[in-house]
């Protein structure tokens, strides 16, 4: 994928985007007791690392695979950064369920967030009564969340309110500290929720010391944003790396890529990027005069506009601007080999952008998506076999437009020490075979059961589906018991063939649009 609009500008429509390794956790404080017990316990025998992370090497200009001078200097104390000091969106807004706990993992945490009526909430998913999942509980009448195992209620601040099972006139048992479900500071931000994934009091005003990435286009009335979600098969630093490569669209994603926007006959061309403004926090990159800009806020936020905005001359007519396009991605670690990616990306259009339904941006951004999934699942799988100490003569990047590629892996060694700071201990996930390409690009769990839009258009659609047949029916049925011209049978047969034909037609589109559709690069 590619940090470009593929579909359109120059048709007007929205822009798309450009289109879980493990690593001890920063801190174990935020833990709950049982995990912090478990973490003490299995940490002097476990050091998890990230199975793809790899760095390339800094030398400048470019650096080159038989490089072998590739870190700092073993005594150069590098700052290193803090994945636990961060944070980190859940959804956007408008794809959560306010009657119901949703459940997500992020850093290898499961929590749940969930509408007690006046705000969102986020805690830990997991009761401390017998451990099971609060995501699949409910939200009661008063607000509370509630356990579907036994039916023990919390508050948003992760307090017990009511065990069922305690006798009304007993001791208050549920006060006890143990009745409490670790709760974390959240907030939202650009029609985005975020959490802060650490429970201890004295980082429960962390909004006065530090807030998420804020974006004002996002929030501009004029600026239409289409957002969405969709969870990866293939870990962070394979997104935020693919992310930052236009390189690959015009071959990667093959078909899909404007064909206004091609340079050459192979479709492809040269960038190049200047880094700028390098540090912990992340880094800028502005590129060639044709192109715009990109910026790196670690660890999940990537935003930047593909194009720059230059006056268009139309035959001696007034210069008009073109579109403006920003596009701002969040690259959300869940666990070694799983990612998820959320994205907020639209440009400053007239009231026709409105009329198009959000489901089918998300259609076409999914298909994009799709068709470097398969691809990344299995690089991941090489870097892997390569080892992160090896990366940089393993792969072999002599031109400019790898530039934000090294930049980036320069920072994730730099700073991160080739690892991602997991909130709990987590399982190398890259081990099992590689899985099918059905079970790669599957739509449903990774985006339609998260999407409010696509839900509700996939039983509108699952709706017209049965109604076209049952009037196919109908209308044969119909016939049979009629007697009529020969003319009108034949309209009549006519009418139900068409009936029938549609109904299969809106079967497959349902297929390929909301479950599965494979992408072959050979046949594009």
């Amino acid at each position: 994928m590619a940090p470009v609009s593929l579909h359109l500008l120059h048709r007007a429509r929205p822009s798309l985007p450009f289109r879980d390794g493990g690593g001890r956790p920063a801190s174990t404080t935020g833990l709950l007791p049982w995990r912090r017990q478990y973490w003490s316990y299995t940490s002097a025998r476990m050091r998890l690392s990230m199975p793809v992370s790899a760095v390339a090497a800094e030398t400048p200009p470019l650096p080159r695979a038989d490089d072998d001078e590739t870190s700092a200097p073993a005594d150069e104390e590098e700052e290193k950064f803090d994945w636990l000091d961060q944070w980190y969106p859940v959804a956007p807004v408008c794809d959560l369920d306010r009657r119901a706990p949703n459940g997500k993992m992020v850093l290898g945490l499961r929590v749940v967030a969930w509408h007690d009526g006046g705000e969102w909430r986020v805690v830990d998913d997991v009761c401390p009564h017998r451990l099971a999942p609060l995501s699949e509980g409910r939200v009661d009448g008063k607000g509370r969340l509630q356990c579907a195992y036994h039916g023990w209620c919390f508050d948003g601040h992760g307090a017990c309110q009511f065990i069922p099972q305690a006798p009304a006139l007993g001791p208050p048992v549920h006060k006890n500290s143990r009745a409490c479900v670790a709760s974390y500071p959240s907030v939202v931000q650009n029609n985005i929720l975020w959490f802060y994934p650490r429970s201890e009091p004295e980082h429960s005003d962390v909004l006065q010391r530090k807030r998420p990435p804020y974006f004002p286009e996002l929030d501009d009335p004029s600026f239409k944003a289409v957002y969405g979600v969709r969870d990866l098969p293939y870990g962070y630093e394979l997104l935020v790396e693919n992310l930052m490569d236009p390189a690959h669209v015009p071959y990667a994603h093959r078909g899909l890529f404007p064909e206004d926007l091609e340079f050459d006959q192979e479709r492809g061309g040269p960038f190049k990027m200047k880094i700028e403004n390098a540090s912990i926090h992340g880094f800028h990159s502005n590129l060639d005069e044709d192109w715009g800009y990109f910026k790196f806020v670690a660890p999940c936020t990537l935003v930047g506009s593909p194009f720059r905005i230059r006056p268009v001359d139309h035959q001696g007519e007034e210069k008009k601007q073109q579109p403006e396009v920003t596009l701002v991605f969040f690259c959300v670690p869940v666990a070694p080999g799983r990612s998820r990616y959320i994205w907020a990306n639209g440009l400053y259009v007239g009231r026709w952008f409105n009329i198009t339904p959000r489901w089918w941006y998300h259609s076409i951004t999914n298909t994009v998506l799709d068709s470097d999934t398969y691809l990344l699942h299995i690089e991941e799988r090489n870097f892997a076999k390569v080892g992160i100490e090896n990366w940089h003569k393993a792969c072999y990047v002599p031109t400019s437009s790898d530039n934000l590629i090294i930049a980036y892996r320069n920072w994730f060694r730099k700073y991160c020490n080739h690892e991602i700071g997991w909130a709990t201990p987590t399982v190398n996930q890259l081990v099992p075979p590689t899985r099918t390409r059905v079970e790669l690009l599957e739509r449903y769990w990774s985006h339609v059961k998260q999407c409010t839009s696509c839900s509700s258009a996939l039983k509108g659609m699952r709706a017209l589906e049965a109604i076209l047949q049952v009037a196919s029916f109908t209308v044969i049925g119909f016939l049979a018991a009629t007697k009529g011209t020969i003319v009108m049978a034949a309209v009549q047969m006519a009418a139900a063939v068409l009936l029938f034909a549609a109904s299969r037609w809106i079967t497959n589109f349902i297929e390929k649009t909301f479950y599965f559709q494979d992408y072959v690069h050979a046949d594009k």
